[in-house]
């Protein structure tokens, strides 16, 4: 990967920009959360080949081809995870198991790639009075917190509080405090045959929280963590439902 592009997909559903909150979305997110995510990326990987993709799109913008040259795909979801076809959804997780990094943000915690990948409910306590949000680094020697401020303040943010019913994560990096009292497990890691996942909460779609830059670099963090630039990965092979994944002589 060293002498090539990393190539970045920021998957969005993209329904609230068109159907649920389009006054404000357009105002916040002009070009949709995933541009907004994208952009952010873009400032601290200016050589990456980085796209957008939504529901709407053909394969919901992740064919075969498109995952087998993806390094990281960054997923936000919402309110259409019901939508997503289990034919990408079962894609997007052999690509995974393979080798290819998965960031999951917000709300995405209910996306059907996550809650298949770790196996739970992913539930939670939420609650969106807008309230502040103190995202607190309690791994700072992992490389997702290099360079990050502690606490990052989030000035309004909808609550989501614990219990989080998710398996014990291999990496707690971040503990997010709201003002009602509640903590969450904001920034959390876990591994999956050869990929590398990282889950962060921050970053609903009310609020303008992909615009702050301390959780921009959170993002790219979590990217350059995930997309493990050391490691070659080959496109793993169609599953056979009889024998389950095959990811090669070596697993």
């Amino acid at each position: 990967m060293a002498d090539r592009k990393l190539n970045i997909v920021v998957w969005n559903e993209g329904v609230h920009e068109a159907n649920n909150h389009p006054a404000t979305m357009a105002e916040m997110y002009p070009e949709g959360m995933h541009g907004a995510i994208a952009g952010g990326l873009r400032t601290f990987y200016p050589d990456a080949d980085i796209t957008t993709a939504t529901l709407a799109d053909p394969e919901h913008g992740l064919s075969e081809d498109v995952l087998a040259r993806t390094d990281v795909l960054l997923w936000w979801g919402h309110i259409a995870h019901g939508d997503v076809s289990d034919e990408v959804v079962e894609r997007v997780q052999r690509h995974v198991l393979g080798g290819m990094g998965l960031v999951v943000l917000h709300s995405g915690h209910f996306a059907k790639i996550f809650t298949r990948l770790l196996g739970t409910t992913c539930s939670l306590k939420w609650r969106n009075d807008g309230e502040r949000e103190l995202v607190w680094t309690v791994k700072p020697s992992h490389p997702i917190a290099a360079g990050i401020e502690s606490p990052i303040v989030i000035p309004k943010q909808e609550m989501y509080g614990e219990l989080f019913d998710i398996p014990e994560p291999d990496d707690l990096i971040f503990i997010s405090s709201f003002e009602g009292g509640e903590v969450f497990r904001s920034g959390v890691t876990f591994s999956r045959g050869k990929g590398r996942i990282f889950y962060f909460s921050p970053g609903d779609q009310d609020y303008p929280v992909y615009h702050q830059p301390q959780i921009q670099k959170v993002i790219a963090n979590g990217v350059g963590w995930v997309a493990q630039p050391e490691h070659f990965r080959e496109a793993p092979e169609v599953s056979n439902p009889q024998r389950g994944w095959y990811l090669g002589p070596d697993n």
